[in-house]
């Protein structure tokens, strides 16, 4: 068991639920970073809602969170008010849940539930890469997809998913993501001129972002693409990389409880 001290505005308490792992953590909610480290229990094989839940209440009780603390919870989905409408990497019977409440009634908390993509993107305006950004904020994270998070003077306009805008007759994560380029074997200069430009440009001329942050796990090598890419807004990597989720959701769960 690992106890701290939770209170509101200062620590609070964040889950990232993944395809292969949950992982949870206390936040410091005034720097912007874990205040513990993360326990991770590995995703049932079959990760239905119940079986899911149960690893949910595990890795509250390991952090000894208090009832009244809130709960901030990522998944790997589309949600809308609690509700889960899309589950690409767990049980499909999560279609149609209210994971907000299935976590009050099994845990006794009250839970803010968002998409992982959404919760790391507000993590990076509120602490990260563009935090003092004012106006739109585009969060792009390039990975196995591309998941995007989209802020406005602070706050998170969800579900945007990006990742599956239609470009020249592809979905742009089919062509554009990190992925792709592994698979593909491209260079990071073929990638970025000849894949990652036509995405961007689409992009700005859809949202015309004041700022564009880039994450997923190929941002450690930014410098390698990010200055091939040619746009009007500035383009900056992430800064707060696999902590950002947990962060992100604890933030959000502590501002709207």
């Amino acid at each position: 068991m690992t106890s701290v001290t939770y209170e509101p505005g200062a620590l609070g308490f964040g889950i990232d639920i993944g395809g292969s792992g949950i992982k949870g953590a206390p936040a410091d909610l005034r720097e912007g970073e874990l205040a513990a480290k993360r326990f991770r229990v590995p995703t049932p094989s079959k990760s239905t809602p119940e079986a899911v839940a149960e690893c949910l209440a595990e890795v509250i009780e390991h952090f000894e969170v208090p009832t009244e603390t809130p709960i901030g919870l990522t998944f790997p989905g589309i949600i809308q008010h609690g509700v889960v409408l899309s589950s690409a990497n767990l049980h499909k019977s999560w279609i149609g849940t209210d994971l907000a409440d299935l976590v009050h009634r099994t845990t006794g908390h009250q839970a803010v539930v968002v998409n992982d993509a959404d919760a790391a993107g507000y993590a990076e305006v509120r602490y990260g890469a563009a935090q003092g950004q004012d106006g739109v904020v585009l969060v792009l994270t390039l990975g196995t997809g591309i998941g995007s998070a989209l802020i406005n003077d602070g706050r998170l306009v969800p579900n945007t998913e990006l990742g599956h805008l239609e470009i020249d007759g592809h979905d742009a994560e089919t062509r554009a993501s990190s992925a792709v380029k592994d698979r593909e074997d491209l260079s990071y200069k073929v990638w970025a001129k000849e894949r990652l430009q036509r995405y961007f440009e689409v992009v700005e001329f859809l949202f015309s972002p004041d700022l564009f942050v880039v994450g997923g796990g190929v941002s450690k090598d930014h410098e390698k693409f990010v200055p091939l890419i040619s746009t009007r807004a500035p383009i900056v990597p992430a800064a707060l990389r696999n902590q950002a989720g947990i962060i992100g959701a604890a933030a959000l769960a502590d501002r709207e409880i």
